[in-house]
């Protein structure tokens, strides 16, 4: 593990295939996550002889609780900040849920370092709960029993595919969100301000966009994909027995998109 130290804080990260000479690959989780679930990504793309950066967001994992700001664009200039410190060029940037909206705002802002996006299950705009709902998620993070809820929530939304040692990545998330500290972080990402991104504004970057057939996020997850590519100029990658995350549950599907994704950055840089 290392850290990126930022004004207000740490994020941490791991750094798989640190002597390799490939491009860098920056990896940013959704909220209630932990870097952890890029762990199949990041050993098969630094075998591949990519450098691959999986971070944590603001407050999650081993990142400080110290920040104040949790939205999408804040995540969006840690991963600025992580491919700079790590002299990336030509960066490729791969974001889950809100992640991807993450690594969609990196790209407009900074085309000069960011030549491809991957979007796996991203939130690039916001859904628009009715009153019963948005009372029945209030509850649901009611710190009490919020950890355990949440730990039972992200296990609901692995539809399809059990990702390897998943039990153990649940038991990850279910520590994270125990301290205090870290759960007002991760209650205060939940309800972030955060943007949503309607067209690639100055992105130059080539994107993908990578869901899950059966991702319980959507009603119509193609559509969304759709959608999702239409804004980022992409393409579209289906990925079948998979619900929200790719990259733990079929990293067979989504290492090989994201090789394809490096290839088309290389034959037009």
């Amino acid at each position: 593990m290392h850290h990126l130290q930022r004004p207000l804080g740490r994020i941490a990260y791991d750094l798989y295939g640190a002597g390799n000479s490939g491009p860098l690959v920056v990896c940013v989780p959704g909220m209630f996550d932990h870097r952890a679930s890029f762990r199949f990504v990041g050993t098969a793309l630094a075998e591949a002889g990519y450098r691959v950066a999986a971070m944590d967001l603001r407050g999650h994992g081993d990142s400080d609780t110290t920040f104040d700001d949790h939205t999408n664009r804040a995540a969006a200039t840690d991963a600025i900040a992580l491919a700079e410190e790590l002299d990336g060029r030509e960066v490729i940037m791969v974001g889950n849920s809100v992640g991807g909206a993450a690594v969609a705002i990196a790209a407009q802002e900074r085309p000069d370092l960011v030549a491809g996006i991957a979007l796996l299950g991203p939130f690039l705009r916001r859904p628009a709960p009715g009153v019963f709902v948005r009372i029945a998620q209030r509850l649901m993070l009611v710190r009490l029993w919020g950890p355990r809820t949440l730990r039972s929530y992200y296990d609901s939304l692995n539809a399809g595919r059990t990702p390897e040692g998943h039990g153990e990545h649940l038991d990850r998330i279910h520590a994270m969100l125990l301290p205090a500290d870290r759960y007002r972080a991760v209650y205060a990402t939940v309800y972030a301000p955060s943007e949503e991104v309607l067209e690639a504004g100055g992105s130059r970057a080539a994107a993908v966009v990578i869901v899950g057939e059966q991702d319980p996020d959507w009603k119509d997850p193609r559509a969304e994909a759709v959608w999702a590519a239409s804004v980022v100029r992409g393409s579209v990658v289906m990925v079948p027995e998979c619900g929200h995350y790719p990259q733990s549950q079929r990293p067979d599907v989504v290492v090989p998109a994201l090789l394809d994704l490096a290839e088309e950055v290389r034959s037009h840089a």
